[in-house]
């Protein structure tokens, strides 16, 4: 199961750091990856964090966004700042082949 939480409404240039929560027992092993999903436009990849730590960012939020995980908590984290309305979408957590719900970021004025 892949649950995110964290989303909300934020002025630009704001922040919001969203959550990840995994169920599994060798979470921290595995590549957990953020996407995003705005209206009409397809599923891009934001970042990835392998399990030795590695992290990987679109050129669109480098230096913007970091992610990080917590493996005692079973968690991944996606800290967004300097968010501008182009970062609105819906997020998606995918571990393995596992996708979560998503979680909406809308940034706006």
């Amino acid at each position: 199961q892949v649950v995110e939480s964290g989303g909300g409404l934020v002025q630009p240039g704001g922040s919001l750091r969203l959550s990840c929560t995994v169920s599994g027992s060798i979470f921290s092993i595995y590549l957990v990856e953020w996407y995003r999903q705005a209206p009409g436009k397809e599923r891009e990849l934001v970042a990835g964090i392998r399990g030795n730590g590695i992290e990987n960012y679109a050129d669109s939020v480098k230096g913007r966004f970091t992610i990080s995980r917590d493996n005692a908590k079973t968690t991944v984290y996606l800290k967004m700042n300097t968010l501008k309305p182009e970062d609105s979408a819906v997020y998606y957590c995918k571990y393995v082949r596992y996708w979560g719900q998503g979680t909406r970021v809308t940034v706006s004025s």
